[in-house]
């Protein structure tokens, strides 16, 4: 069969891959919107500045039941009237919501974005925070629960 023919067949491979250079280009763009849970973790855990600021979007009822250690809690329908009193926009914003069914932090990242702030989505938001195993604070204190191998290898160590 050739190339074209497994193309026209194949779902994969319908559209051909982007050139090198525009894929590049696409996941570098891609990498200025996002942060990954393990690095935001990897940075909080320094216990030096880690020259941003992580904002929890979702409402008071979720704060409660859980969030990242030192996280700013903002909802998204506070943005507007709250961000320049709670937030320097010198300082980058990591937001993020419950995981990668919600899109409330992208809601919160582009609220950001039109007042003037420099903004960071954090993939998997507190759902993954939670799997990989961070220790994370609720209304009555602070938790752990052990990590979830397909999300947290067992060495530590996803290879990525």
């Amino acid at each position: 069969m050739t190339s074209s023919a497994v193309a026209a067949t194949n779902p994969v491979l319908r559209v051909p891959p982007a050139a090198p250079a525009d894929a590049a280009a696409h996941f570098r763009a891609s990498l200025a919107f996002h942060a990954d849970v393990s690095d935001v973790a990897a940075a909080l855990a320094t216990g030096d500045d880690p020259g941003f600021v992580v904002l929890d979007s979702r409402s008071t009822a979720a704060w409660d039941q859980g969030h990242v250690p030192g996280a700013l809690h903002l909802p998204t329908a506070l943005m507007a009237e709250q961000a320049e009193r709670l937030l320097d926009r010198s300082v980058p914003v990591v937001t993020y919501c419950w995981g990668p069914g919600c899109n409330g932090a992208t809601r919160a990242a582009l609220a950001l974005a039109e007042l003037g702030y420099r903004v960071k989505e954090m993939l998997g938001g507190f759902e993954y925070w939670v799997r990989e195993g961070f220790a994370y604070e609720t209304w009555q204190g602070g938790e752990r629960r052990t990590a979830d191998p397909l999300t947290a290898p067992v060495d530590g160590d996803c290879g990525c």
